[in-house]
């Protein structure tokens, strides 16, 4: 007699919520989502949908009820609910320890050191009194501060310079911070790994990502990275290095910047599917998103090759405007062959608001560079009359 299939919790209803489902729902598998939010673009793709903050501990219980493997698409999660899970014998993957690790960036440095993981120097501080001192005394001139806890989409970071710690008023964060040193970057890129439960691994290409400096956010990215085949390889060692030196099944996203002088050095670690994976939809024999599933199922993991060359466009929110909204131009960039549009259900827009992504296909990456500048010239979020 065939075994019923799991049901599958997820912490978190955003996007990336909504694209695990849609791959999850291909395979009749049954997905309830957990968020206060009672538009969340993953809620009405749901079998039932939990109406409760993520770090609502008996909300997440009422969750691991209803389920037989939890995960996760955001990492401010209350970790101690999902270890109490796992010490009654509930799947959680990533785990709880993983994510603890991941979640506070001043441990997830540290944690790099202590594993030998290559990363820009840092140096960790608990009040505003000690940022001056702490930077004087590394000799830097330029510097990355980001908030311990609580960051995401490009909020929680800001590249400083020392003398801006001359006015007190300037300090953008309390509490722990990292302070890093800041990297004369040749090219920014992420490596996702996918680890099973029984330690198989597989890596996606590397994929180059262009970031919008004002938002600090990923505006496009390309893939295969422009890296040689030994860079390539370089990268996806240290990447695969950092997954399995967290201990857990599931898929990792690893960011690195590659410096001036050709070396890899880690970002941060995402323990879940990232922007930087949306291409695979598409562009991928297995999505980052079936990986993830076919890990929760216990499924074989799925490959990772190309189909053809790629590049992901972000459709962000306007700086001009904030509410109801259309995409404009949509006509025109699906005459386009290969171009694949996913918006994510969000009511409103607000200013450099993730709305959906553009997945662009060619033949080769001259093709790619051409076609993604012609989309990207395209794309407008326009209020609706």
């Amino acid at each position: 007699m065939q075994q019923p299939l799991p049901v599958i919790g997820i912490i978190g209803g955003g996007q990336l919520g909504r694209m695990f489902i849609e791959e999850a729902l291909r395979y009749n598998v049954s997905c309830v989502v957990l968020d206060s939010d009672p538009d969340a673009p993953a809620a009405r793709l749901a079998q039932h949908h939990i109406q409760a903050s993520i770090t609502d501990a008996e909300a997440i219980h009422q969750l691991a009820a209803q389920c037989d493997v939890i995960t996760y698409e955001i990492e401010h999660v209350f970790v101690d609910a999902l270890e109490e899970l796992e010490q009654l014998g509930k799947t959680v993957y990533p785990s709880a320890g993983a994510l603890r690790i991941i979640q506070d960036k001043t441990k997830q440095k540290a944690f790099y050191r202590s594993h030998d993981i290559a990363t820009s120097d840092f140096v960790l501080v608990n009040e505003p009194t000690a940022w001056l001192p702490a930077v004087r005394n590394k000799g830097w001139t330029k510097f990355v501060a980001k908030s311990g806890t609580d960051g995401y989409d490009g909020k929680g970071v800001q590249l400083m310079h020392v003398d801006d710690l001359l006015d007190p008023s300037a300090i953008p964060f309390n509490g722990a911070v990292v302070l890093e040193e800041f990297i004369v970057c040749e090219k920014e890129i992420s490596v996702i790994v996918a680890v099973d439960a029984s330690g198989n691994t597989c890596c996606y290409p590397a994929v180059e990502m262009q970031f919008d400096a004002k938002a600090n956010l990923v505006t496009y990215l390309f893939s295969p990275a422009t890296l040689s085949a030994q860079q390539q390889e370089e990268a996806r060692a240290l990447a695969l290095k950092t997954a399995l030196a967290l201990n857990s099944p599931g898929i990792f996203a690893v960011e690195m910047f590659l410096d001036k002088a050709g070396h890899f050095l880690v970002n941060e670690t995402a323990p879940r599917p990232h922007n930087s994976g949306h291409h695979t939809i598409e562009a991928c024999y297995t999505s980052q998103y079936e990986q993830l599933l076919r890990i929760l199922l216990h499924a074989p993991l799925g490959s990772t090759n190309l189909i053809k060359p790629a590049a992901m466009i972000n459709i962000l929110g306007d700086e001009s405007f904030s509410g109801p909204y259309e995409l404009a131009n949509e006509s025109e960039i699906l005459r386009t062959e290969g171009v694949y549009i996913h918006m994510y259900g969000k009511k409103t827009a607000k200013p450099n608001r993730k709305l959906g992504h553009i997945t662009i296909l060619a033949d080769n990456q001259q093709a790619l560079i051409a076609k993604t500048t012609y989309i990207q010239s395209l794309i407008q979020i326009k209020p609706l009359p």
